[in-house]
């Protein structure tokens, strides 16, 4: 999938998130929050001004957030995203209820909607991982012009050839036909605790 259609999947087939932001101790907040609308500026949500959630994304001009589409954990999809945050007013705010209509019960007048305005996370990265899938399927991306930054293991020019590494490995995600050999970096799971014991990061 490309970006837009890992984005697109976060807002309407997720829709409901689980968002965090820092307080002034510097200690992480979370929040249930709903991604209502996405297009090439970003991905859209609301809240209302006065609330803490309000003033933490104001004060940090960032978050992260997490959401899981399944029925339970070896049946879903998750995506994960950190990134840039700007409050945009209230402008958008009729675009929003229409593509949500559910939000015209919870606000349902004028008066009610006074206090909410729209943010858009502008710039950010994430990561997508399919458990339904088998290897488990993984995948990073960036929008808004952020940088890519490689996380997780690699094999560097030092490798041997013994193949421990795709011993240790769960997913049998590396490639040790070569010299050395490839982790297949989007089939690869999250980070795996056993592969330390074959050799710590780098490879």
């Amino acid at each position: 999938m490309k970006t837009r259609d890992y984005l697109s999947y976060l807002v309407q087939e997720i829709h409901t998130t689980v968002v965090a932001t820092v307080d002034d101790a510097g200690l992480p907040v979370t929040a249930a929050i709903d991604m209502m609308d996405v297009d090439e500026g970003g991905i859209y949500f609301l809240t209302a001004r006065g609330k803490g959630f309000y003033d933490r994304l104001k004060k940090r001009g960032a978050l992260a957030l997490t959401g899981m589409k399944g029925k339970d954990t070896m049946h879903c999809a998750a995506l994960s995203i950190r990134g840039k945050v700007r409050e945009l007013g209230s402008e958008r705010l009729p675009q929003l209820f229409e593509k949500n209509p559910y939000m015209k019960e919870i606000y349902p007048d004028a008066a009610s909607r006074s206090p909410l305005t729209v943010f858009v996370i502008y710039e950010g990265s994430g990561e997508w991982f399919d458990l339904s899938k088998k290897p488990i399927e993984r995948a990073s991306f960036t929008f808004g012009g952020a940088e890519e930054v490689q996380e997780g293991y690699f094999v560097t020019d030092t490798c041997i050839g013994c193949k421990l590494c795709y011993s240790k490995c769960p997913q049998k995600c590396i490639d040790i036909s070569a010299k050395p050999a490839v982790i297949q970096q989007k089939t690869a799971c999250i980070v795996v605790t056993a592969m330390k014991s074959a050799r710590p990061e780098p490879l």
